[in-house]
């Protein structure tokens, strides 16, 4: 069965449907009788359908060909009705590419057949020379180049939906109507010389196999009409052996097939099985070495298949088409990864959101009840931002009061105002980059309503009553301050739809998300104070902390990680650290809790490297971004990460052993404490670095009571001090720490019996049963951190009691609570809980609504409007920290001193400065005043005589500092008193007293 003689041509697309009718027809033993067959084409190296090679470059350009794509090309052309003296549909189709030397087939052709009767698959690629149509597998051996092809295997028994998978012999379709016994089919393709000009999608074989097998079920009918049709579909399945289905086995669809489709695309499975039940094979290598297995990656199927096919050809818009098509199948994909996941994703959503606004209302609700904010004048507002609240905010008036946004920006790069008369980048010394973000979006936005015509506040006349001057008032998000904390309260609302999800997560049910939250509303004092103090740095930064560790969870349960988590890891660490000084304290427990996770084998060394690479990375970037703030690279964060880094390289070749040991951990957990330790302070020492001396200061006075000025003015303020022994009360009051307490307890349970089975002589593959866990043992060692940091700095329970919310939701987890789920519901247990819960929670929460005030600081206010009026522009002022942010930021005079108390050399201006209340003589304090530059000193006596603690006034901790003057009056008692020869009294009220300093 040979089809002879060379195929000529013209031009390659205009007369291809002619010239493949007339090659069709000119051949009886191919053409007639088989009704539905695809013609293959493929051209040998000789193609006279180009007069040169000009030519051909041009054909190419203009059907959008690669320059250098292989001169032999596959090429299906659909035909309907084909017998006898019918015609083939004119419309090329591209396939494949089938070069020697060219990559392999990526695509299985299926031919589907409808009309007559049945429905048949026809697999084929390029692979033959010279227009040969080959009946059989000796035929070709004898008539071509090429040797003869493996037979394929029998096909299965009688009644089973399997075919045959021809490993090298081609097959072509069976009319329907003949039912011959099951067999291998052994049809040949047909071969012709396609014009060179054609180009074909990438990928082709050398070879391929054509097989057909009875199909069971009702022959398929063309969507068009009837009659017979053979239509070649492109998929991108791999095409390696498999096992046929079994009998009865369904084939699963693509994520992006649709049931209610017209066209039907056939399903991708594994193992490259086709509908029907026939089988594909794909020839590997080159030359004689005959068939074998494809172990490349398989590719996805999906509408990019399709889509490529249909837009080779359509001109400039081919690369849009394309792109559109793959777009597409990333979306389907995502949505079949959703789904799979969780039916009902989208209600966990709407759970969150939910969550998200009902905290948004309730953190606005209290701070309009405690300061009713919305009725206080400009400058009450801004006197209500007390301490460094004030500061931050300071900087964002002048970015929205500069000329533009970069005048802004240039103006707190090069700041003169807050520690003269020094000229400091702020950006870099004060974690300012929540105050850039927030006045560039105000910016936006007042500009964007103005060219609008939108109005974006209003304002009206406030009588105060009580003998005071009525002020004006305005409401809206155009003023500066109700957009700064109107942002700041929905960043926080969408903190709580991430701790809802968070929950969920966590442990594997929606009712997880809800006991978080729950738990969170009702232990809402203890939880965050962002209602009552928005501008703190924690505002900005925590919530970037639950995403943060949100993706963590998620990429230790993962077994492999992506390049995406680790990317959004990054992201997240970035967001968190650039607005909080404090945040690298969290990291270094955070890498700490997952160091023991590593040692303990529940994950491997590979993972936690890269995470740490991805903590590496942004503790980097952040460095660069906070313009080389020295306190990044010599924070014991950054020296936890070389030294981990380093255990993980060097312990697999120093500690050689087969089995993990006990000995083991406890000499890697003491190199990772000694090596921390001693790296941060060589790096300091190094460096010249003594910005965060007063860390190790506080740690020093909570273990062994050492004391000096600095560790003494941060322990004498209550947030300073160790943890209020009312408050592990309050959490047992609202059952929260009695059910964390219960899922510890299981989680250490599993962690000591896991512990004692690795260190047993169990086999490698019984230990991988129980590496399962890494997550949950992390967060139970974070929680531990999370309590140790809270016991001795009060402070920071704001970040225990979130994660005591977070690990109450493990009380819905299956993986630790599924033999009691057994007996009880688990909705049953949850509620019941949850009603226990809101007994004491609701209480709380009433507590919190009751609240009611109203700002007002008339004392403050007369001598903030006193030096408005009354001294010059460029008056330098010193005095009590938290005064002095409001005098920057309501009298923009320069001062010398402020609330960020986190440098070496601030702290220093401090002590000088505060020398006002200690027992030294005026002329030494006023001498060492001048020095700075200052020209008033703002007195207050209530630091002169209150005290929060014994030991806690100004004049006892100048006694700890210098207990030579110990015994004698105070300063600021004598100040208060006559201030003269050496200070001028020239503004006095109930709580403050402005000295003038003399020039000497």
């Amino acid at each position: 069965m040979v089809l002879a003689g060379t195929v000529h041509c013209s031009r390659p697309l205009f007369c291809w449907s002619l010239v493949l009718q007339e090659a069709l027809l000119s051949s009886p033993a191919c053409g007639r009788g088989h009704s539905g067959v695809a013609a293959l084409l493929a051209h040998d190296k000789a193609n006279p359908c180009f007069s040169s090679k000009n030519e051909e470059k041009k054909w190419r350009e203009r059907c959008f060909l690669w320059p250098g794509s292989p001169p032999r090309h596959l090429l299906a052309v659909k035909i309907r009705g084909f017998e006898g003296g019918s015609t083939p549909e004119r419309s090329p189709v591209f396939l494949g590419r089938g070069a020697a030397g060219a990559p392999r087939a990526r695509g299985r052709q299926h031919v589907r057949r409808g009309g007559g009767g049945g429905e048949q698959r026809l697999l084929a690629a390029a692979g033959l020379r010279g227009g040969a149509c080959v009946s059989s597998g000796a035929e070709r051996g004898r008539g071509s180049r090429y040797p003869p092809r493996r037979r394929a295997p029998p096909p299965p028994p009688r009644g089973q939906p399997g075919g045959a998978g021809a490993g090298g012999s081609g097959g072509a379709a069976r009319r329907s109507g003949d039912r011959p016994p099951l067999r291998p089919a052994r049809t040949s393709p047909l071969a012709l010389s396609p014009p060179r000009g054609l180009r074909a999608l990438p990928g082709g074989g050398r070879t391929s196999s054509l097989s057909a097998a009875p199909r069971a079920s009702p022959p398929a009918r063309h969507p068009g009409g009837g009659g017979d049709y053979a239509e070649m579909v492109l998929t991108r399945g791999r095409n390696k052996e498999s096992p046929p289905l079994k009998p009865g086995q369904q084939q699963r669809q693509s994520p992006g097939a649709s049931p209610g489709s017209g066209s039907v695309r056939p399903p991708h499975t594994p193992g490259g099985q086709v509908p029907g039940g026939a089988r594909a094979m794909r020839k590997g290598g080159s030359g004689r070495r005959g068939a074998r297995s494809d172990l490349q990656r398989p590719c996805r199927e999906g509408p990019a298949a399709d889509g490529e096919r249909d837009t080779l050809g359509r001109g400039p818009w081919r690369l849009l088409g394309v792109c559109r098509h793959r777009l597409r199948v990333f979306v389907e994909d995502r949505r079949a990864f959703i789904v799979k996941a969780d039916s009902k994703i989208w209600l966990t959503f709407l759970l969150a959101a939910l969550a998200g606004v009902l905290h948004w209302c309730h953190i606005t609700t209290l701070f309009e009840n405690d300061r009713h904010f919305s009725h206080l004048s400009t400058l009450e507002r801004e006197m209500a931002f007390r301490t460094e609240m004030g500061l931050y905010y300071s900087y964002f008036k002048t970015i929205i009061e500069a000329p533009s946004f970069w005048n802004g920006v240039w103006a707190i790069m090069n700041d003169r105002l807050t520690e003269y008369p020094l000229v400091i980048n702020t950006l870099k010394r004060f974690n300012l980059y929540p105050e850039v973000v927030l006045a560039s979006w105000y910016r936006i936005y007042t500009a964007l309503m103005d060219f609008l015509g939108v109005p974006t506040k209003t304002c009206w006349t406030v009588n105060r009553g009580k003998g005071l001057s009525p002020v004006e008032s305005c409401e809206g998000l155009g003023d500066p301050a109700s957009f700064y904390v109107a942002v700041i309260f929905l960043l926080n609302g969408l903190m709580m739809s991430l701790f809802f999800i968070y929950g969920t997560y966590l442990s594997g049910s929606r009712l997880g998300g809800l006991v978080t939250v729950m738990c969170f509303f009702f232990n809402h004092g203890e939880c965050t104070r962002v209602m009552w103090t928005p501008p703190l740095r924690e505002s900005f930064s925590y919530p970037f902390l639950v995403l943060q560790m949100l993706l963590l969870t998620y990429i230790l349960r993962i077994p492999n990680i992506n390049t995406g988590s680790l990317i959004a890891l990054c992201v997240s660490n970035i967001f968190f650290m650039l607005p909080w000084q404090f945040a690298q304290f969290v990291l270094l427990t955070q890498i700490a809790s997952l160091f023991a996770v590593c040692i303990m084998g529940y994950i491997d060394s590979c993972k936690l490297q890269k995470i740490l690479i991805a903590h590496m990375v942004s503790l980097v970037v952040c460095f660069i971004l906070m313009f080389g703030n020295s306190m990044l690279l010599t924070s014991y964060y950054a020296a936890s990460l070389v030294v981990i880094w380093v255990i993980l390289e060097l312990s697999p070749k120093v500690l050689k052993s087969s089995r993990r040991e006990v000995y083991i951990w406890v000499i890697e957990g003491c190199a990772w404490l000694f090596g921390t330790v001693t790296l941060k302070y060589l790096t300091s020492l190094v460096l010249g670095i003594a910005d965060d001396a007063h860390i190790g200061k506080i740690l020093k006075s909570k273990f062994i009571g050492y004391k000096d000025f600095d560790t003494l003015m941060y322990t004498c303020a209550a947030e300073f001090d160790f943890m209020e022994k009312e408050t592990p009360v309050r959490y047992t009051k609202t059952l929260l720490l009695p059910v964390v307490v219960v899922v510890f307890g299981v989680i250490i349970k599993r962690v000591i019996k896991y512990v004692m089975w690795a260190l047993s002589k169990a086999g490698q593959n019984e230990r991988e049963e129980r590496f399962n866990h890494g997550e949950l043992v992390y967060h139970a060692l974070q929680l531990l951190a999370y309590s140790v940091l809270a016991i001795l700095i009060m402070r920071l329970k704001l970040f225990l009691t979130p994660h005591l919310c977070v690990m109450a939701s493990l009380v819905c987890s299956k993986q630790l609570f599924g033999w009691l789920f057994c007996k009880i519901q688990p909705k049953t247990l949850v509620f019941a809980i949850l009603a226990l819960m809101a007994i004491e929670g609701s209480a709380n929460l009433q507590t919190q609504w009751n609240i009611m005030g109203e700002f007002s600081n008339l004392p403050q206010e007369e001598l903030l409007e006193w030096i408005k009026v009354n001294t010059r522009q460029d008056a330098v002022f010193a005095g009590a920290m938290p005064t002095m942010a409001s005098v920057k930021l309501s009298t923009l005079r320069p001062i010398v001193n402020h609330p960020h108390y986190e440098d070496a050399g601030l702290r220093a201006r401090t002590k000088v400065v505060y020398s006002m209340y200690s027992r030294k003589p005026a002329k030494e304090v006023k001498r060492e005043l001048i020095k700075l530059g200052v020209n008033y000193y703002i007195l207050e006596e209530s630091l002169c005589v209150n005290r929060k603690k014994p030991g806690c006034s100004m004049p006892e901790i100048w006694d700890v500092e210098d207990p030579a003057n110990s015994g004698k009056i105070p300063l600021c008692t004598l100040m208060s008193k006559v201030s003269r020869p050496y200070f001028f009294t020239v503004f006095e009220n109930s709580n403050y007293r402005i000295l003038k300093i003399p020039k000497e």
